[in-house]
């Protein structure tokens, strides 16, 4: 489902968007579409990655809110120069499960 959205834009904005239109022989519809996707994909990943700094979210949960799996997030971490909260306790747990994992 689609739904219009009409918004007003300043002229600097009105003359990126008709830059992108002839660089990528796209309509402004499409150019203002691909960049809301784009935008938001990058406000989810920033907005995970700072739930996670402040321990709200786990790394599963950061990794699914930001769209990406939970082996690019480690890299999406460190470009951001994020260390990863992850103590031995947790890699005891998953050293065990892998084990029981391989056992069946």
């Amino acid at each position: 489902m689609s739904k219009t959205i009409t918004t007003r834009l300043p002229d600097e904005y009105v003359n990126g968007l008709k830059e992108i239109e002839k660089k990528e022989n796209l309509d402004t519809s499409s150019v203002v579409r691909r960049l809301l996707a784009f935008a938001i994909a990058e406000w989810k990943k920033n907005y995970a990655i700072e739930q996670y700094k402040s321990g709200e979210f786990s790394f599963g949960q950061t990794a699914k809110f930001a769209g990406i799996s939970v082996w690019d997030l480690p890299l999406l971490l460190k470009q951001k120069g994020i260390h990863l909260n992850y103590d031995l306790e947790e890699l005891k747990n998953d050293l065990k499960t892998i084990k029981w994992k391989e056992k069946r």
